[in-house]
């Protein structure tokens, strides 16, 4: 099995390189990391293009990104990661045992920082998404390459989107190996607050409200 790691990044210049790094070992053993750069204003590309096996430009958008390095990877398997989320150690190994039975699936996420909400966050988070099958970005989402359709391109919940088509099809892998992802964002505006925030969109996205109006929420409120 290969896997191709797909990072899509937005001016990620403080975070790209010790996420990029972190993945040497899982290049030293064949598989590949994809850079979707969505037109970044700081060094993020520079910083990337000796780490990765591709930096490639596409138009901004996480989703577009995403689909944008799907579409150039060469890897059976695809794996979506943050610029800002690290992979456990033997992330390939327990994919792989997971890919004989599944055909999409996701890790458990510990959200690295100093609030000591971080781990009640994280904890429902996991739980919520294995009694859903439901699995956010941060939750470094992984699927093989040919059952992949693409991340339907919309301005927020891309994610919930692409789960929701997914889990009609066959339930997730949940792994329990846990990827750690930054709490920059939710320290830069408050983590209940955040944590509130997000909750509304969902809400409201599964009530019917336009991804596009969810964007603008969440570009005011955050």
């Amino acid at each position: 099995m290969k896997l191709s790691v797909v990072m899509p990044a937005l001016d990620e210049a403080a975070t790209i390189g010790r996420t990029l790094g972190s993945l040497a070992q899982l290049r030293a053993r064949g598989h590949e990391v994809i850079v979707a750069d969505g037109g970044s204003a700081d060094a993020t590309r520079a910083l990337a293009a000796p780490l990765a096996d591709r930096v490639l430009v596409a138009p901004r958008g996480r989703a577009r990104q995403m689909n944008a390095g799907a579409a150039a990877a060469t890897g059976d398997v695809l794996l979506f990661l943050h610029a800002d989320t690290e992979l456990p150690p033997g992330a390939d190994e327990d994919i792989r045992g997971k890919m004989e039975t599944h055909l999409w699936g996701r890790f458990d996420v510990m959200i690295e920082g100093r609030s000591p909400l971080f781990p009640v966050v994280a904890f429902c988070t996991n739980l919520r998404s294995r009694l859903t099958g439901i699995a956010t970005g941060d939750q470094a989402i992984f699927v093989r390459r040919a059952e992949f359709a693409g991340f339907p391109e919309i301005a927020l919940m891309e994610d919930v989107a692409f789960s929701k088509r997914m889990k009609r099809r066959s339930p997730p892998a949940c792994l329990r190996a846990r990827v750690r992802t930054s709490g920059r964002r939710w320290e830069r505006r408050g983590v209940l607050r955040t944590v509130v925030l997000m909750w509304r969109l969902r809400l409201a996205y599964f009530l019917g409200a336009a991804p596009d109006e969810l964007a603008r929420r969440y570009a005011k409120e955050a």
